[in-house]
């Protein structure tokens, strides 16, 4: 049986999209419709400004590419040494380079055809960029693994997830679900820390535990827009980030206080988020890089006063692991032709089958 599909061209003139709609089988075409739509004077000239590479830096960017990919193929390589017979998919989120939902785009380095090439494995990757498509955030996408994975039917639950950005997931015990990014997790910290010390984090948060809380610091930061805003939202170090910090600074602080600040901020913001959109809480479930600092757990114990907070391990999986098994998952939703996001999440208009799959 024949089935339609339609074909779109923009050549190296970069004068026009031409576009056809054929009726197509294994060995024949008849085009039904076709269509040329010339391309605005500006949208050419930019093209063309890509184009040369005098003005961007498209070649660096597409070598970054390569190199995380190979990156990543080397992980799976490490990882399928161990494993008899092979897996059946590889799902990489790849590295995240630039989060803009608002404008309607993201990225994520790591070319899934290059690993797939490298591995001789079904690859997918690029998960967000359906749901962003479909006028979604892109993220969090974890919260249909943390529903398959953590929910309850007697309790209400909160998966939290610190990375760079904090995320949570709320799972009611009626099976509805929600989650979205609260804002900074480790990412100001890390910068902070970097800032102004040796090394590339603060070990279990001793070093903010040298501070006090500037109470007017951390007024100020969380008088910060986003925290206000409803969900659906997410959120990036391109918003989060030392330049942002450095606005709300008075220039007498002390480093330490900032940083004990900074950690104050991330609690406080987890906390009230939860709190505000799940007030019936039970039990909290941290993940992420975010569980080594120790300093911070205490603090999210003290917001979160009353309630039982544990890492996912009470619920039999290593916090360290969650977020790549999510995309292990995501994967096999994939190949299964199943949902990936959840519309109430990101806001997408529907449940969509996310990531692009290569195969080798």
């Amino acid at each position: 049986m024949r089935s339609v599909y339609i074909g779109l061209m923009s050549g190296t003139s970069a004068d026009a999209i031409d576009g056809v709609a054929a009726e197509i089988d294994e060995h024949q075409a008849r085009i039904l419709v076709t269509v040329s739509i010339p391309l605005a004077d500006t949208l050419r000239q930019r093209i063309h400004a890509v184009s040369t590479g005098a003005h961007d830096r498209l070649d660096e960017m597409a070598a970054l590419d390569i190199d995380m990919a190979n990156a990543f193929a080397d992980c799976a390589e490490k990882l399928m040494a161990e494993l008899k017979p092979p897996p059946i998919a590889i799902g990489c989120h790849g590295q995240t380079v630039r989060h803009r939902p608002e404008q309607h785009f993201t990225v994520q380095l790591g070319k899934g055809a290059v690993i797939a090439a490298r591995t001789g494995i079904a690859t997918v990757s690029d998960f967000r960029s359906v749901d962003i498509a479909l006028g979604g955030e892109g993220a969090p996408l974890v919260p249909a693994f943390h529903r398959a994975m953590f929910g309850s039917d007697i309790e209400d639950r909160a998966i939290v997830n610190i990375g760079g950005i904090a995320n949570i997931t709320l799972l009611a015990k009626d099976g509805s679900v929600r989650g979205f990014d609260t804002g900074p997790g480790n990412t100001l910290l890390d910068h902070w820390y970097r800032q102004h010390n040796e090394g590339t984090l603060d070990d279990r948060g001793q070093w903010s535990r040298t501070g006090r809380i500037d109470v007017d610091l951390l007024k100020r930061c969380c008088a910060d827009l986003y925290f206000s805003l409803p969900a659906p939202k997410s959120t990036g170090p391109e918003y989060f980030n030392v330049d942002w910090l450095e606005i709300l600074l008075g220039g007498h602080e002390s480093p330490a206080d900032v940083q004990a600040t900074l950690r104050a901020l991330t609690s406080r913001t987890i906390s009230g988020a939860v709190g505000q959109h799940l007030p019936g809480v039970q039990r909290i479930y941290l993940c992420g890089g975010g569980v080594r600092n120790d300093a911070l757990i205490e603090e999210l114990r003290m917001d979160f006063d009353g309630l039982t907070v544990d890492s996912t391990a009470a619920v039999g999986m290593d916090p360290q692991w969650v977020e790549a098994c999510a995309f292990a998952w995501l994967a096999q939703q994939r190949l299964a032709q199943r949902p990936g996001n959840i519309p109430a999440v990101t806001g997408a208009t529907r449940p969509a089958v996310l990531g692009a799959l290569y195969r080798p």
